[in-house]
C-alpha cells in the first residue's frame, strides 16, 4: 500500500514541474510585448509616453499624455471665451467634449470656476431670450420678451429695475427708436478714450452677435466665437480676401491700421506662397505621370497572382471531378 501511494502521487508531481518549466519561457517572453504595447503616442507632443502618463478622455475615449491636456485646457479656457473645450485630435470622428469633471482635474478649481463664468457669459451673450442689465452696479440677467415683428422691446431689469431697450441698452421711453443689430454703448471711459474716427469701442459680431472690443490693432478683426473674420469699421466679411483688397477702395479705404509698405510686403508673402504651390505641383505632376506604368504595375500584379491561383484550384477541381468518372 505504501509503494502504490507513492507510485501514483509521483506521476502528478511530475507532470507540474514540467508544466512549471515549459510555462515559465514563454512567460518571459510574453512580457516584452506588453511592456512595449503601454507606450501610447501622444498626438499633441508626438512623443510616446507611459500608461501612467496618459489620460483618456470619457467621451470620445482619445488618449493623450497629461502634461499636454493640462496646457490644452488652459489655453482654450483663457483664449476660447466660454466656448466648449472639444478633443484636441482634429480627425476625432465622434468630435469629443471635455467633461467638467475632467476640466477641474486638468486645470484646477480655479480655471474651473473662471470657464464656467465664461460660459455662462457666453451663453447669455448668444441667447437671443436673456440680456445683461447695462447698469455696471447690477449686471443681473434680465429675461426679453420676443416681438411679432422682431423689433427691440422694453427689458425691466428685475434687480434694479431700470426699463432699457433690448437692442442698443439705452434707456427706454416712448420715443425711443434704434436698430437691432446697433453696437453697445460703452461706458464713459471707454468713450473718452474712444478713436479719433468717433467710432465705437465695443461691437457686435455680425456672424453670431458677440460683442467684441477693440482697444487696439488693424482693423481686420477674428471672432473667437465662431471664427469669423470682418471689417471693424462695416463689418463686411474677410473671410475670402487673403490680399485685403477690400481697403483698397470705397469708404474703408486706408483705414486697415498698417502701412502701405507692409501691406504690400504681406500681399508679396501670399503671392509667394502661391507661387511656390504651383511650382511644386508642375513639377511633381511629370514625375507622376512617369511613375503611373510602374504603380500600375505594382498594383496588377497581385491581380494576376489571385487570377492564376484561381484557374489552379480550377484544374484541380476539373481533374478531381475527371478522375471518378474515368475509374
Amino acid at each position: 500500500m505504501h509503494t502504490r501511494t507513492s507510485l501514483a502521487d509521483n506521476p502528478p508531481e511530475l507532470k507540474l514541474h514540467s508544466t512549471m518549466t515549459t510555462a515559465s519561457p514563454s512567460s518571459t517572453v510574453s512580457v516584452r510585448p506588453e511592456q512595449s504595447a503601454r507606450d501610447v503616442l501622444c498626438k499633441l507632443c508626438l512623443m510616446e509616453q507611459p500608461s501612467a502618463a496618459t489620460r483618456e478622455l470619457l467621451h470620445c475615449n482619445c488618449i493623450f499624455c497629461t502634461a499636454c491636456l493640462q496646457q490644452y485646457v488652459k489655453l482654450a479656457i483663457s483664449e476660447g471665451g466660454g466656448a466648449p473645450i472639444t478633443c484636441p485630435d482634429m480627425s476625432c470622428q465622434k468630435t469629443g467634449m471635455l467633461l467638467d469633471s475632467e476640466i477641474v482635474t486638468l486645470a484646477g478649481e480655479t480655471q474651473s470656476k473662471l470657464y464656467q463664468r465664461l460660459r455662462f457669459e457666453r451663453e447669455v451673450k448668444l441667447d437671443p431670450s436673456r440680456v445683461w442689465c447695462p447698469v455696471l452696479a447690477c449686471q443681473s440677467v434680465c429675461s426679453v420678451q420676443s416681438s411679432a415683428e422682431g423689433r427691440p422691446t422694453p427689458v425691466s431689469c428685475p434687480t434694479c429695475h431700470t426699463l432699457f431697450c433690448s437692442g442698443c441698452r439705452e434707456t427706454w421711453d416712448d420715443k425711443h427708436s434704434c436698430s437691432e443689430q446697433q453696437p453697445i454703448m460703452s461706458a464713459p471711459a471707454a468713450k473718452e478714450s474712444s478713436h479719433s474716427d468717433g467710432e465705437e469701442a465695443i461691437k457686435q459680431c455680425p456672424m453670431c452677435g458677440v460683442y467684441i472690443e477693440r482697444n487696439q490693432g488693424c482693423a481686420q478683426m477674428l471672432c473667437k466665437s465662431c471664427k469669423h473674420t470682418f471689417c471693424w469699421y462695416c463689418l463686411q466679411t474677410l473671410d475670402g480676401d487673403i490680399f485685403l483688397r477690400h481697403y483698397d477702395k470705397g469708404p474703408c479705404r486706408n483705414k486697415l491700421g498698417h502701412t502701405r509698405a507692409s501691406v504690400i510686403w504681406n500681399r508679396t508673402q501670399v503671392v509667394g506662397i502661391l507661387v511656390g504651390i504651383c511650382i511644386v505641383v508642375m513639377v511633381t505632376s511629370p514625375l507622376l505621370v512617369l511613375a503611373s506604368p510602374c504603380i500600375l504595375c505594382c498594383v496588377s500584379k497581385p491581380c494576376r497572382g489571385k487570377t492564376k491561383a484561381k484557374k489552379k484550384k480550377k484544374k484541380k477541381k476539373d481533374i478531381s471531378t475527371s478522375e471518378p468518372s474515368t475509374s
